[in-house]
């Protein structure tokens, strides 16, 4: 791990704008290290781009996180970036003994990529951002790292887990704090697609939960655009921050997962309940996907999809 320091339009000329070769290119995309979860999100986490995991506490979005900043590492015929990440946490402590564990998978699985005892933690830099205000401050320093660095790999991801607690306690129900939040969005998501564009990183940034207690879906009972109610723990949740931010992100993932009983352990009248775990990714919004989902577990090793 490191840590960075601190003229009118025509017809005729509206026309081209549509079939340049730029648009013609396929989006590179970063794997999350599993066929079955690239094969939900099409093929991995898309550059020049904002995806949004969405979902409760201990349903697996910062493990994803962590993965693919490391897997970001290999090279693109591996489903990697050949490149760094630059990972802006929110949530304390910082996760590094489950980084460590993932980065020595990683190593066991690709011994011949990581030789010379290079560590892939190495590549993952990091920094603490502690409210929205902050983390707009530190744009230009981000990009002057993007820029002028010279990291063993190039940076070209940027992940940011959470952007919801930068907002948690921040600003009020009031109108003059609603406008300068939806402000603060519109800022932060326009400096985030300036960079991911110039530099075509891959985005991801994680968004929590609240319990949805208003009848109907989304507002009025209509489900807009990307705004919508899902269920997890048994419980019907919605996105934080709104509709504002919804419109931020080009596309939204969400993490479910409910208990079930798996059986009796014991057996007899003596026996316990056994309970276990399922965690589902699903696709909530996305210009280039269906709404695909699938099963994964978490491992020691890392996320992985289960074929059921």
């Amino acid at each position: 791990m490191s840590q960075i320091q601190s003229g009118p339009s025509t017809h005729s000329n509206l026309h081209p704008a549509f079939m340049t070769p730029q648009k013609l290119l396929p989006v590179e995309k970063c794997s999350l290290g599993c066929p079955i979860l690239d094969c939900c999100i099409g093929g991995g986490i898309p550059c020049n781009s904002i995806t949004e995991i969405v979902a409760e506490s201990g349903s697996g979005k910062t493990q994803l996180c962590l993965q693919l900043s490391l897997r970001a590492q290999l090279p693109p015929f591996l489903g990697g970036l050949s490149a760094s990440s630059l990972y802006l946490y929110t949530e304390f402590p910082f996760p590094t003994r489950r980084l460590h564990q993932l980065s020595s998978a990683l190593q066991s699985q690709y011994p011949q990529i990581f030789v010379d005892d290079y560590n892939p933690c190495d590549s993952v830099f990091l920094q603490s951002v502690n409210n929205a205000d902050q983390l707009l401050d530190i744009m230009p320093q981000i990009e002057s790292f993007l820029e002028n660095s010279k990291p063993r790999l190039p940076v070209r991801v940027i992940v940011i887990d959470s952007i919801a607690a930068l907002f948690r306690s921040e600003f009020e129900n009031t109108a003059s704090d609603l406008i300068r939040r939806s402000s603060l969005f519109f800022k932060i998501s326009g400096k985030l697609k300036e960079l991911a564009k110039r530099f075509n990183l891959a985005v991801l940034v994680i968004n929590q939960v609240m319990d949805f207690v208003e009848s109907g879906c989304g507002v009025n009972e209509v489900r807009i655009g990307n705004l919508g109610s899902f269920y997890s723990s048994g419980r019907r949740v919605c996105p934080a921050l709104g509709l504002s931010w919804a419109n931020c992100v080009n596309s939204r993932l969400f993490l479910s997962k409910d208990e079930y009983e798996s059986g009796l352990v014991g057996g007899g009248e003596s026996g316990s309940v056994s309970r276990e775990t399922r965690r589902r990714l699903h696709v909530v919004f996305a210009p280039h996907l269906p709404g695909l989902s699938c099963e994964f577990v978490i491992r020691r090793e890392g996320v992985l999809g289960v074929n059921r």
